[in-house]
């Protein structure tokens, strides 16, 4: 008698949990019942596509979409070269780290909170996200590696992009990091450039400046036709 009322107990439970993921299932979000959690039972995980998707729907200036194409590429680039295995979460967050900024710019790096939170998406491409704007709009300190390397390269791919701009090609694909760091020490250049954000990063990092401009260079290259830094190099 013990066993039945045990049996039948727990498939009340059964059902009970059945019929709330059904519900997030028909609303199209990713099953979070009681009982368990998302992030241990079916940790939901964005694709780039979703998070381009997200990124258009807040965004519609072109230079904010190419400054989000050029950090996720540099993002990628790292990645790679530190041997990391989830490359494409570093993209992904690289690609909507400015999310909020359009619409919110005086919530950013707290909106996108909000807005990422009901999506269900993961809390620590949330805290990643918010740790660039450390000392600036938050206090979310970069901790991880990838938080770090994004507090790092989020300022001065803006400062090679203007680089860029001023050369006679008006690209990066023939760019050395000299001109970067000649353009580096004429402080009323791209003076909305934060350069001690830039230094404090790579200090966080453990990384040689030179080095992360050598590196964030070369990530940028890589879209240097989708981030309009080709120029007219052929």
């Amino acid at each position: 008698m013990l066993v039945k009322r045990l049996l039948k107990k727990l498939r009340r439970k059964t059902n009970k949990y059945v019929k709330q993921g059904t519900a997030l299932l028909k609303k199209g979000r990713p099953c979070l019942v009681e009982g368990g959690s998302e992030r241990n039972m079916n940790r939901y995980k964005p694709s780039r596509e979703e998070a381009y998707n997200l990124l258009r729907e807040y965004n519609s200036d072109e230079s904010l979409i190419k400054h989000a194409l050029a950090v996720e590429a540099v993002m990628l680039h790292f990645a790679d070269i530190l041997n990391v295995e989830d490359k494409e979460k570093w993209g992904i967050i690289g690609l909507v780290h400015d999310l909020d900024y359009e619409k919110y710019p005086d919530e950013h790096c707290k909106k996108v909170r909000e807005i990422l939170t009901e999506r269900n998406w993961p809390e620590d491409y949330i805290r990643a996200i918010q740790s660039h704007g450390w000392k600036i709009c938050t206090d979310v300190e970069p901790v991880e590696t990838m938080e770090k390397v994004l507090y790092t390269i989020d300022e001065l791919t803006g400062l090679i992009n203007a680089t860029a701009l001023m050369r006679p090609s008006k690209s990066i694909l023939d760019m050395e990091v000299k001109s970067i760091k000649k353009k580096w020490k004429q402080k009323s250049f791209a003076a909305g450039v934060n350069r001690e954000i830039i230094q404090e990063g790579a200090r966080l990092l453990g990384m040689e400046l030179d080095k992360v401009m050598e590196e964030t260079l070369k990530g940028m290259q890589k879209v240097a036709e989708e981030i309009g830094l080709k120029g007219n190099i052929e």
